[in-house]
């Protein structure tokens, strides 16, 4: 058994964050389930969106964030964020982070992105999750007390009830359940129990639940799930952003093409170099995500065609290549020319709004267990995502989990005995096959049928295969000894599970929820969908 104070499961913006507070006072240990170098920080490139010009303040980033959001965010939670956001930034800065500054060097060089009315995304060039983590991940390793695990999976999270259970005895009703950590599957094979006086869950996303992501391999809702099977409610889950542009080329996988490059002024055209966005919406490009994705996908699927294109080539090359280096040279490597050239897109699965629900410190209904980041449901992002929030929650809800975990601190109760994993009866699979035929099947159906445009019949058939396939894994999960793919399987069929369902429950369309047989909002749906297990 592994004991520690902290334990963090994930390493992105929230777990670092959280981390490098947390080491402050005691021992920390980060699980990252492949490389710490792999999450959705790493691959995003836009920035983080906080005030700072003469021209914008609080009030103008809160309502921007409430508009995009559709009549669900909780304003309490946008207000605490956005107003933590410039602190959150200065101490990124003073930890090393080098966001771009003007050409005079006076001020920070800010993007624009749908929805927003201001200029305050700050960015480095257009890889600025990089950048964060890189510092982060630079500044933790340098203390002493912060431990990391590499290619270590977290299997379930180990709760009072779970081993009340395991015992045979039953949790006294009305009392509030306890997380005291995680069984983890180790890079040797074995499975151990990490402990700790407090737990945060932050793993990101779930956009490998799709078909087509812009989101790292590693995005398969592991924190959602676990928190799930352990007792902990979810919402809003059908609310799954689809980013309007992902580069569309075969040899190019999950590369997205970060909203700046609109924000710059680039125009989405159809194949034939007409524009379109006039038609769906008043700021055209600028639109937020939800509205130029579903534009793009009515105009590919009216037209029957495999893309449509983003135009830069009126901005000057060298604006181009100073400000969007990443971008360019990944295009130029697949022999796109973006100074010269229109760049294919298409949409794709990029950030999942639901989550764990969470209060404004993280907390979740389970005593010691905190998440941050996409994993969490804090109604930050309501029915629609504003763009670049996300990093900003990640650093927000990270530093605040880990104040009120520092407030809180305990240790792991010197009585407690976890149970070593016992892996039953269980064999060594000899049908790898299995897997990589469910795994596909559930990515083709949720792109088919739960995508960015719904309908009851799509769902219904969706809800039918999902839980064929729910089944089909449990009994897999059970005869065979657990594995990284199995591990990861299994959590997102069951996330897939929840996005079905919770679609099916809306009956409307708001933000990123659109059915065609309830094409309209209605304003008695005006509330979170919740989902509670069993």
């Amino acid at each position: 058994m592994n004991k520690f104070d902290f334990l963090v499961i994930g390493g992105g913006i929230a777990g670092l964050s959280f981390a490098l507070e947390a080491a402050k006072v005691g021992s920390v240990a980060v699980l990252a389930k492949k490389g710490l170098e792999e999450s959705s920080t790493a691959s995003a490139q836009g920035g983080v969106a906080a005030v700072n010009s003469e021209d914008d303040d609080f009030s103008l980033h809160v309502q921007d964030t409430l508009q995009a959001g559709a009549g669900l965010c909780k304003k309490e939670i946008v207000e605490i964020v956005v107003k933590e956001g410039p602190q959150r930034i200065a101490e990124l800065i003073k930890l090393g982070v080098r966001f771009d500054r003007t050409n005079d060097d006076l001020n920070y060089h800010l993007h624009r992105e749908g929805g927003h009315s201001r200029r305050r995304i700050f960015h480095v060039a257009d890889a600025t999750g990089q950048e964060i983590q890189d510092v982060l991940l630079r500044r933790a390793r340098e203390q002493g007390s912060i431990n990391f695990i590499e290619h270590a999976s977290a299997i379930d999270l180990i709760t009072a009830r779970k081993l009340a259970r395991a015992g045979g005895i039953s949790a006294e009703a009305g009392l509030a359940d306890h997380a005291y950590g995680a069984y983890v599957l180790l890079p040797d094979g074995h499975v151990e129990a990490f402990i700790a006086g407090k737990i945060l869950v932050a793993t990101g996303g779930a956009g490998k639940v799709y078909l087509y992501t812009s989101n790292p391999d590693v995005a398969t809702g592991d924190g959602i799930a676990m928190c799930y099977r352990a007792g902990v409610s979810v919402a809003n889950m059908e609310f799954f952003q689809f980013h309007p542009t992902c580069l569309y080329h075969p040899q190019a996988k999950s590369f997205l093409i970060s909203e700046a490059l609109r924000g710059e002024g680039a125009v989405l055209r159809r194949i034939n170099g007409k524009p379109f966005m006039h038609k769906y919406h008043a700021a055209k490009e600028l639109a937020p995500r939800d509205i130029v994705a579903r534009a793009i996908d009515n105009e590919m699927k009216i037209h029957g065609e495999k893309h449509v294109w983003l135009d830069v080539t009126h901005k000057p090359a060298a604006f181009i290549k100073e400000h969007f280096p990443t971008i360019y040279q990944k295009c130029l490597g697949l022999g796109i020319d973006i100074t010269r050239q229109p760049i294919p897109v298409v949409p794709a699965a990029h950030y999942c709004c639901g989550g764990v629900v969470c209060d404004e410190w993280g907390r979740t209904s389970i005593e010691n267990l905190y998440v941050a980041g996409e994993c969490a449901c804090t109604g930050l992002h309501g029915a629609n995502r504003l763009a670049s929030n996300s990093l900003l929650e990640g650093l927000v809800f990270g530093h605040r989990a880990a104040l009120h975990a520092l407030s809180e601190r305990r240790g792991v109760p010197e009585n407690l005995s976890i149970p070593e994993w016992n892996p039953g009866s269980a064999v060594d699979s000899d049908e790898q096959v299995l897997m990589l035929q469910t795994w596909e099947e559930i990515r083709r159906c949720m792109w088919n049928f739960v995508g960015i445009v719904r309908s009851n019949k799509r769902l219904e058939r969706a809800l039918r295969r999902s839980e064929m396939i729910e089944k089909e894994i449990r009994d897999y999960y059970w005869n065979f000894k657990v594995t990284p793919d199995l591990i990861e399987l299994r959590n997102l069929s069951l996330v897939a599970n929840l996005v079905i369902r919770s679609a099916m429950s809306r009956k409307e369309s708001r933000g990123l929820h659109y059915n065609i047989d309830y094409p309209f909002s209605d304003e008695k749906w005006l509330k979170d969908t919740v989902l509670i297990a069993g």
